[in-house]
């Protein structure tokens, strides 16, 4: 599973360190302690994290206009749902208060490693959506 840092998740969902860090305190999004000591989050858990925040708008409050993009642009962020069948899949990406749904082959999916708290990057141009990981 993968394990997101503090700040990492922070930049993920455009909040500062001390919102992860105070959300966690108050039990709204689980940490656990990595192989050497620091906290982490669980990739799902932050997927199911950023899709509450989405549907509550507490996100986009937060957001301060960051989420203002020309067509031709990246959107890094978590996976949050994958639904696949045996030639073609549907990626939902959150980004920030920003959710991004692609259409990619199940074959491709399967190539990048993608599952739900994976953080990947959706590429936009045009109507064309594609995704992206980290090397």
């Amino acid at each position: 599973m993968t394990q997101i840092r503090i700040s990492q998740a922070a930049l993920l969902l455009g909040v500062s360190d001390d919102s992860i860090r105070r959300w966690a305190a108050d039990g709204k999004l689980a940490t656990v302690s990595d192989d050497v000591g620091r906290q982490v989050i669980e990739g799902a858990e932050l997927a199911r994290f950023a899709e509450s925040l989405h549907a509550d708008d507490t996100l986009a409050a937060l957001d301060g206009g960051a989420g203002v993009r020309s067509a031709r642009n990246h959107f890094t962020g978590i996976v949050t749902r994958i639904l696949s069948d045996k030639v073609m899949s549907q990626v939902e990406l959150q980004s920030g208060p920003n959710r991004v749904t692609s259409l990619i082959s199940t074959e491709a999916v399967e190539q990048l490693g993608l599952e739900v708290g994976s953080i990947a990057t959706a590429v936009v141009k045009a109507t064309n959506v594609t995704i992206e990981v980290p090397r």
